[in-house]
């Protein structure tokens, strides 16, 4: 990054309140913050933060829901170089305790519906106090900003740890790849415990746009933000994109909405030339958390749906052998990714740090492939790569070619022990309303039309909704699980 490790950044509420301070910055449940009101509200915030010693490095621990509270919060402890820890809100007790033990927190908050599955937090909704502080320390490039749990699939869940560097360089490079847009409105409907909820919050306020915050997903409150609040951009993935498409009924959407990054896997070819026909861009996009967000994305003037893009601006992306070599266009193998959003590291895991962060490159257990043009199609998680008979089956693969099927909404496809092949796919398939379930044997002659034999299912089940974490992401432990029983 330019200027440095030492490079250091002020507080971009506080100085957007001195450049546009009647600038919407925040819309919450019926209420608005100018840029003048939002500096205001975290001096406030900061105010009681110091009242209670919270000071520079020390972890604040969260559990939340997207609330505008959240928002003062996160801005408030930037002006104090203090590390927010926000918890995932769907985790039970049990699995809250030893992460917050982890961050070993000054201070612990929640919003009251959760706070009795974090004992000894305090009530996030009415902590700040009535009078505003001045405080507003400058952040160095390498200052953490966040401890976000990263969910895993096996073994204790690890806090990636995010700086305002990452933070800074997301903003820039996802700006400079999507084009310049002078006050960006998103729409924030992912949880900000997770990175791209917090990724849409920085990028708003670096930019100087406003963060539309829903509390949760609702498509009929989506389309009434693209229509109403002028929405220029949003964050969904595949089934997301489809219910807003399924809530308007396909209605175009107003020139106002300039796009929507997919995340969360391959995008079926029906659905986007559904998108496409609303005149709704949709850009596939590769990120995670220990990355700050995006890492690829399609490019709006390329778009085609075809892979997740090449790498954004400043980003490098390589596909590597399991012998260390770096793998040319077209060949498969391990995704790594280098660049200013890469994580400092994990939390008290230097092991873990270690193992993920080598010669200066993020080895993400993902694998994928880069064509000749530099874009970059993921195939699957390591830990999701199905070995048939010593034949690699990766399940996106076969997913989109299920997802293409008239009768299907979505579909996984994961692993399971086989005596004969050592392991075979099965795939658990969501219905499209109004289309009647074709037999198995139906779906295992469509996947043949376009798949090796082996890549085909060896069963299919049909399930009113595939089991989904805060993210939207599957959760295909619960599939595998299903699977065994």
């Amino acid at each position: 990054m330019e200027g440095g490790r030492r490079e250091a950044w002020g507080c971009p509420i506080h100085e957007g309140a001195g450049r546009h301070p009647d600038a919407e910055a925040l819309t919450f449940a019926g209420r608005s913050w100018t840029y003048r009101a939002l500096d205001a509200e975290v001096a406030r915030w900061v105010a009681a933060l110091e009242a209670r010693g919270v000071g520079a490095g020390e972890r604040v621990a969260l559990l939340a829901t997207n609330h505008a509270a959240s928002v003062f919060l996160f801005w408030a402890l930037g002006r104090l170089g203090a590390v927010l820890a926000p918890l995932n809100a769907r985790l039970t007790r049990a699995e809250l305790a030893p992460l917050a033990e982890d961050v070993a927190p000054r201070l612990t908050l929640a919003l009251g519906a959760l706070m009795e599955r974090l004992p000894g937090a305090e009530p996030l909704e009415s902590f700040a106090g009535s009078s505003p502080s001045p405080t507003c320390a400058p952040l160095a490039e390498d200052a953490p900003r966040v401890i976000l749990f990263t969910s895993g699939t096996t073994g204790r869940p690890k806090g990636a740890v995010l700086t305002e560097g990452n933070f800074r360089a997301s903003e820039r490079a996802s700006a400079a790849n999507l084009g310049a847009h002078p006050a960006p409105r998103w729409l924030g409907t992912l949880p900000l415990f997770h990175v791209g909820g917090l990724a849409m919050l920085t990028r708003t306020a670096y930019e100087g746009g406003c963060l539309v915050l829903h509390d949760r997903f609702d498509a009929d409150a989506v389309n009434r933000a693209i229509d109403g609040e002028g929405i220029s951009h949003a964050s969904l993935v595949a089934t997301t994109l489809e219910r807003v498409l399924d809530a308007r009924a396909d209605r175009p959407v107003p020139p106002s909405f300039r796009l929507a990054l997919i995340g969360g896997g391959p995008v079926p070819v029906p659905l986007l030339e559904r998108a496409r026909a609303a005149g709704l861009v949709a850009l596939q996009t590769y990120g995670l958390t220990e990355a700050c967000s995006q890492v690829t994305t399609e490019r709006p003037t390329e778009a085609d749906g075809r892979t997740a893009g090449p790498p954004l601006p400043g980003m490098e992306v390589r596909i590597v052998g399991g012998d260390g070599t770096v793998r040319g266009p077209g060949e498969e193998g391990d995704i790594e990714v280098r660049g200013p959003t890469v994580m400092a590291g994990y939390w008290r895991r230097p092991d873990a740090t270690r193992e993920a962060l080598r010669d200066g490159w993020l080895h993400t257990k993902d694998l994928g492939v880069l064509d000749a043009r530099g874009r970059l199609t993921v195939l699957s998680r390591r830990t999701d790569l199905i070995v048939r008979g010593g034949e690699n089956i990766y399940p996106a693969e076969v997913e989109a070619v299920l997802a293409n099927h008239p009768a299907v909404q979505e579909a996984a496809v994961v692993g399971v022990p086989d005596a004969r092949w050592g392991e075979v796919p099965v795939a658990f398939l969501a219905p499209r309303s109004g289309q009647p379930r074709p037999e198995a044997e139906a779906l295992a002659a469509w996947c043949r039309e376009s798949l090796a034999g082996f890549k085909t299912p060896a069963c299919f089940t049909w399930v009113d909704a595939l089991p989904r974490n805060a993210m939207g992401k599957v959760e295909r432990a619960v599939l595998r699980q299903r699977s065994a029983t």
